[in-house]
């Protein structure tokens, strides 16, 4: 496993930290270990799916429901977190907010060429060493290429998961 990087807040104070999911959609090809990487909507810089807590989901649920979403993955979560990772999340029109976020891995078991979010991103299956250079925040980048898939993911029940509201 990797080592921890300490974590910034990007020049945020303690209590602005704000806490997301993210997913580490992996699959195994030919014998070796594959990470989907995804586009983020507006710089379209190469990041993985992540997103805000939701009521009555837990961490790894959520994570699975944003691999869903951002990139069309159906497959089993995890419940076991593997790093945290920070970055300055820059919102439209407001100032910039410092995240912790918090990865899953999620094996794909299909990918879907209809999803929600199919317009606004691309997808591209990666070796872990490639995406870890590809990624921009280097936290992110260790934890990717330190991955080791887990013995066991937990299957999450997909139809119990659209209720997002």
């Amino acid at each position: 496993m990797a080592k921890q990087l300490p974590i910034s807040l990007h020049g945020g104070a303690k209590g602005s930290a704000r806490t997301q999911f993210a997913a580490l959609c992996w699959r195994r090809h030919r014998g070796k270990v594959r990470v989907l990487l995804i586009t983020s909507r507006r710089r379209k810089r190469w990041i993985v799916p992540k997103g805000w807590p939701m009521d009555g989901k837990t961490p790894a649920e959520c994570a699975l429901i944003e691999a869903w979403e951002e990139a069309g993955v159906k497959g089993s979560a995890s419940d076991t977190c593997i790093g945290v990772y920070s970055y300055a999340r820059l919102r439209e029109g407001e100032e910039t907010i410092p995240c912790l976020a918090m990865l899953y891995p999620v094996r794909v078991k299909k990918l879907k060429k209809k999803y929600p979010e199919a317009r606004d991103r691309r997808r591209k299956w990666v070796s872990r060493k490639k995406a870890a250079k590809m990624v921009q925040h280097r936290e992110l980048g260790k934890l990717i290429k330190g991955f080791s898939p887990p013995k066991k993911a937990v299957p999450l029940d997909h139809a119990a998961l659209r209720d997002t509201s």
